[in-house]
C-alpha cells in the first residue's frame, strides 16, 4: 500500500537558491519541449503527407540534451533528474489531451506553482532529508523512519517550499468489533451510534452568536 506524505522543508539561503534553480531548470525544459511538440503538431496539421514523428518524453531528453544543454549552462548546477521528469510530465499532459481527458498542455509561468522532481541518492534521517546536488535539508517535523523515497517533489508556494513523496507500507487488518452499526441523526448533537457513541456537532450558530454578543457590547462601551 502506497501513503503520499508531504511536509514543509526549511532550508538556508544558499539551498533556497538551489531549488529556485532546480524549478527554473524543470519550467525551462518543460516549456521548451511544449514548444517544440506544439511546432510538430502545427507542422503535421499543415503537411500531412510529410508527418513528423511526435516525440516521446526519451525523445524529448535526448534532444533536449543535444540542443538546449548545452547554450544553457545553468542546466549543469542542478540535477539531471529536474528536466527529465519535467519533460515525462509533458509527455503524460499530451497523452491525457490526446486521449481527450484534458485540454492542450499550458506554458508554465514563473513563481507560478513552481515544482520539480528529484530522483537518485536521497535519505530520510529524523528531521532532514538529503537529495541530490543540494544536501541535507532540514524539515519542520518529524520524518518517517526506515524508508528510502524512490523519487520526491519538491514545490514552492509564496516563499515556502515544501516535499512529498510516497511511501510503502503493508496493509494492516484489523478486526471488526461489530459487524453493522447503525446512525442516529439528531439536533442536539450530530449523531448517535447504536453502539453508544455519540458525535458532537460543530454549534457554530451559538459560538457565532456569542462573540457577535461580546463584539455589539465593546461597539457600544
Amino acid at each position: 500500500m502506497l501513503l503520499g506524505f508531504k511536509t514543509e522543508l526549511h532550508p538556508n539561503n544558499p539551498q533556497k537558491t538551489l531549488l529556485a534553480k532546480h524549478a527554473g531548470v524543470a519550467r525551462h525544459a518543460y516549456n521548451w519541449g511544449l514548444w517544440l511538440t506544439r511546432n510538430i503538431l502545427n507542422h503535421n496539421s499543415n503537411n500531412p503527407n510529410s508527418k513528423l514523428k511526435f516525440p516521446t518524453a526519451i525523445d524529448l531528453h535526448k534532444l533536449l540534451v543535444a540542443m538546449v544543454k548545452p547554450n544553457n549552462y545553468w542546466y549543469y548546477e542542478v540535477s539531471k533528474t529536474a528536466p527529465q521528469y519535467a519533460l515525462r510530465y509533458l509527455s503524460e499532459a499530451w497523452k491525457r489531451c490526446f486521449k481527450k481527458v484534458s485540454g492542450q498542455p499550458k506554458f508554465k509561468k514563473k513563481g507560478k506553482d513552481d515544482s520539480f522532481t528529484l530522483d537518485g541518492s536521497i535519505t530520510v534521517g529524523f528531521n532532514s532529508i538529503k537529495l541530490p546536488r543540494i544536501g541535507w535539508v532540514k524539515t519542520y517535523e518529524i520524518l518517517p523512519d526506515n524508508i528510502t523515497p524512490k523519487s520526491v517533489t519538491i514545490s514552492r508556494k509564496a516563499d515556502r517550499w515544501f516535499i512529498s513523496f510516497k511511501i510503502e507500507r503493508e496493509t494492516q487488518i484489523t478486526e471488526k468489533s461489530v459487524d453493522v452499526v447503525g446512525v442516529d441523526l439528531g439536533i442536539k448533537s450530530l449523531a448517535t451510534l447504536s453502539t453508544g457513541e455519540v458525535f458532537v456537532g460543530a454549534k457554530s450558530k451559538k459560538k457565532l452568536e456569542a462573540k457577535l454578543s461580546r463584539l455589539q457590547y465593546r461597539a457600544q462601551a
